[in-house]
């Protein structure tokens, strides 16, 4: 595994030189519960997984890791999988409509440390509030006792020039300050979930707090 403990020096490096107190993400969907279990040997305590299925199969292999490490669901996550897998997370990157927040409500047995997923760059088959539908909605979220908004979250287009990755990280980065402006017990909103292998340095300097890597902590590894 010396390939993977390069890779994650690099992506430390380069973290701790803009931003020493943001936190890596590992993005865990293509490597199995062993490398997981590496990467934790390594020093890594958060992982990202973004399919229900393979969140509990990896957790499952990990029980003796229990209370060690931190587990973050993002992806997309449709109503009928939030009862098995919602109680099983620490934090949920992708809050992207209401209907969701009623389900966690209804199904979480603790409160769930939630980010709401924003679609800055308006593409259509992303997913998420628009920047308008989220002003209006979180005070929505007061009556919601098992979803506290930790933050915010948002996915650039691959694409996109660096100059678009700055307005629409910056974007982000008001969006959260207006929010964390209102002083909400139910949405302290002090983070920021945006960045990945493509873009992670320049949302780090747009003010990113957690950047979810896997492509480039993976690269070279069979």
């Amino acid at each position: 595994m010396l390939k993977l403990a390069e890779n994650l020096e690099t992506i430390k490096s380069k973290i701790k030189q803009i931003n020493p107190e943001a936190q890596l993400l590992a993005v865990t969907k293509s490597v199995d519960a062993e490398t997981i279990e590496a990467l934790y040997e390594l020093g890594v305590t958060a992982f990202g997984e973004n399919r229900t299925d393979a969140l509990l199969q990896k957790q499952e292999k990990l029980k003796h890791l229990n209370g060690k490490i931190e587990w973050h669901f993002i992806g997309r996550i449709q109503t009928r999988p939030v009862k098995s897998m919602i109680n099983q997370i620490d934090y949920l990157h992708s809050l992207d409509r209401m209907s969701l927040a009623k389900e966690i409500q209804k199904r979480a047995d603790h409160v769930i440390d939630c980010f709401v997923q924003v679609n800055i760059s308006g593409e259509e088959t992303k997913a998420g509030f628009t920047p308008e539908e989220l002003l209006k909605s979180i005070p929505l979220f007061e009556s919601f006792d098992k979803i506290n908004i930790v933050g915010l979250m948002t996915m650039a287009p691959y694409d996109a020039t660096e100059e678009a990755l700055r307005s629409y990280f910056s974007q982000l980065k008001a969006l959260q300050l207006e929010v964390q402006k209102q002083n909400y017990a139910f949405a302290p909103c002090n983070e920021l979930s945006m960045g990945m292998t493509q873009d992670y340095p320049i949302a780090l300097e747009e003010g990113s707090t957690i950047v979810r890597i896997g492509t480039a902590l993976f690269e070279g590894i069979e």
